[in-house]
């Protein structure tokens, strides 16, 4: 008898559907398992075995054999134990029925027949309602993250025995179900990192607040202690809240990753991602014998912040420059292809040279000018081409650090954030994209209207401080931000020299920088 049990695999963040089909037959005892089975789906030959066994139930002594369809696509994970072994006991009788059971389903077994969480499961859940499925079956750790998917049941399950009793019509098994919209809407994020904290930099907060209005990526440069890391961690504060297909797309690349855990964790707020300077450039982009998503996309529509950019690797730093304008990355291997979400904001700090002091009027600088050279010139100019905002941090005074004026709050930069990210919204709703920082050469010259001041002023820049075509429309776009915190239907001439102001690194004329 031939049976056959639905399960799933994962390719790049996405689920596909695994047909396990199951055959016993008269013959020597051995067991077979064919579809490109990888290592961790092979070895679960010995622990479906024992799992059946320590479960109260006999291992068919005949010639058993899985095949694991489509069988030209590799299978990997712990997903498939349960799914095999539901299906051995299938075609061994203690299951009844020869119809396919409208359930997806997936877990690990331990020897002892229980069943051990597994990562993947909100793409799994997700394939089985694109697919038509009536449920999932899946461990009971991961009931929570399955549940985020509305309109199919989810089945939480523990022991492989609970489930065989339930497909026997023996028990019955309770559908976990949660709102993640409430989740969502209940959760606080950034009460312990407000912008109100940082003292002083107030042209700063300024750059961040346009950054966060149009999602642009911003570099600063500035001695040590002058604030740079602590406004990065403080900008997820002022970031809009995402909308709830946002927020399944972060969870569901937390999910293959295995970082999911409960759905606090993921849903309803926007990743800080804080990566080494020694990480390299699988680990950044995404990649390795098995493709896996990288930094980048864990920091999918939020926060990639690299601190002290120069200490990079300059080859981990060139990989960023295609998903920085596509918003996403294809990592190609030996018959495998997975493709990753990076929608990111970069947040990049650095120091103006090694010791940190070049042009601090407190400290002397210790740096000879071919040291300077060389640590800045880690970072290429295609690179730096492709930061929208650049700005300098200067050491704060003694006046600002112990003032007792209270700063604003990120709660009200956050709503006038949310209002600009609203005007986008509706001007590109027909575009696919949310945010200026997105925008194409004919989004650009569709919705970036320049009055006659504001192009002369663009006009002279272009001129005499040699921005690049790229430079052109990255200082467009961060005007037509600015406009939009100010809720101006047009760019101005000031939006524009403000805009001009933030591309300082770009200008030719400077050494490096």
């Amino acid at each position: 008898m031939i049976a056959k049990i639905n399960s799933c695999a994962v390719q790049g963040i996405d689920a596909m559907i695994v047909e396990v089909e199951v055959d016993i037959s008269f013959g020597l005892p051995v067991f077979h398992m064919v579809g490109l089975p990888e290592t961790a789906v092979r070895e679960s030959k010995e622990r479906v075995r024992t799992a059946i066994n320590n479960s109260g139930y006999t291992f068919p002594m005949d010639r058993v054999v899985v095949n694991l369809a489509p069988a030209d696509i590799k299978k990997d994970g712990t997903g498939l134990d349960l799914p095999v072994a539901l299906g051995i006991l299938r075609a061994s009788g203690l299951i009844p029925g020869d119809i396919p059971l409208p359930w997806l389903i997936s877990g690990e077994l331990s020897l002892d027949g229980r069943i051990k969480p597994v990562k993947a499961v909100l793409p799994y859940a997700l394939a089985a309602k694109e697919n038509g499925f009536k449920g999932i079956i899946i461990p009971l750790e991961n009931a929570d993250e399955a549940a985020m998917v509305t309109d199919i049941e989810v089945l939480p399950v523990q022991y492989l025995s609970q489930v065989v009793d339930f497909f026997a019509g023996f028990k019955e098994i309770p559908p976990h179900r949660i709102d993640p919209k409430v989740l969502i809407s209940g959760l606080d994020i950034g009460k312990n990192l407000d912008f109100s904290h940082v003292r002083g930099q107030a042209h700063v907060k300024r750059v961040l607040e346009i950054a966060a209005a149009g999602s642009h990526h911003v570099l600063m440069s500035g001695p040590p202690g002058s604030g740079k890391s602590m406004l990065a961690k403080r900008l997820v504060s002022i970031l809009p809240l995402p909308v709830f297909e946002e927020s399944m797309e972060i969870a569901r690349i937390y999910s293959v990753v295995g970082l999911a855990g409960k759905p606090l964790e993921t849903l309803g707020q926007r990743p800080f991602r804080s990566p080494h300077h020694t990480i390299s450039d699988a680990g950044l982009v995404g990649g390795g014998s098995k493709p896996v998503p990288g930094e980048i996309s864990l920091a999918h529509h939020g926060v990639l912040f690299l601190d002290e950019l120069p200490e990079f690797k300059k080859n981990v730093l060139e990989v960023l420059r295609q998903p920085m304008e596509d918003g996403q990355v294809t990592i190609a291997r030996a018959g495998i292809k997975a493709s990753y979400p990076c929608q990111f904001m970069l947040v990049a700090a650095m120091n103006p040279c090694p010791c940190g002091n070049f042009g601090n009027p407190f400290h002397e600088c210790s740096c000879a000018q071919p040291q300077i050279q060389r640590y800045r010139s880690k970072i290429s100019g295609p690179l730096l081409d492709r930061i929208d905002i650049q700005v300098e941090v200067p050491q704060v005074s003694y006046d600002e650090i112990s003032s007792d004026v209270e700063s604003e709050p990120s709660s009200m930069i956050r709503k006038r954030v949310e209002r600009a990210r609203q005007i986008q919204i509706r001007r590109l709703e027909k575009t696919g994209i949310l945010c200026n920082a997105r925008m194409g050469p004919s989004h650009i010259k569709e919705f970036c209207h320049l009055d006659k001041d504001a192009r002369t002023i663009l006009h002279k820049a272009m001129d005499k401080l040699g921005f690049s075509a790229r430079a052109f429309n990255s200082i467009l776009k961060v005007a037509r931000t600015i406009g939009d915190l100010s809720e101006q239907k047009n760019i101005c001439r000031q939006d524009v020299m403000e805009a001009i102001q933030y591309k300082s690194f770009d200008r030719s004329g400077r050494e490096a920088f």
